[in-house]
């Protein structure tokens, strides 16, 4: 029985190490101010590295989580795919602007 109660004891090390890669994954979005300049910075090649870091660290320690553990690490992966996959629609979106203004300029020529 005491092994099953260590095995639900929650990790503080390990959540924690979730929660800063999901603040730095954020920050790397643009979507919370960069804690380092307090300025809002968008790096969109950072943040999948650093959300294919912890789908990583997900897979290597599925095994070894509790319930409230997977939980926390599924949901922090499932806010930042959501999430990212807003910046690269926004990304995407800013890029078809320009090419959409320089054709009606094309036109009026």
């Amino acid at each position: 029985m005491a092994e099953e109660e260590k095995k639900e004891e929650l990790n503080y090390q390990f959540v924690s190490l979730i929660f800063s890669l999901q603040q730095a994954a954020m920050a790397q979005m643009g979507k919370i101010a960069n804690p380092a300049t307090g300025k809002m910075e968008k790096n969109l090649v950072q943040a999948k590295a650093t959300i294919d870091m912890l789908e990583m660290l997900k897979e290597k320690s599925e095994s070894n989580l509790t319930d409230t553990e997977q939980k926390i690490i599924l949901n922090t992966l499932d806010n930042l795919y959501l999430n990212y996959a807003d910046e690269v629609e926004k990304e995407g979106k800013k890029e078809e602007k320009p090419k959409e203004e320089k054709e009606k300029g094309g036109e009026k020529k």
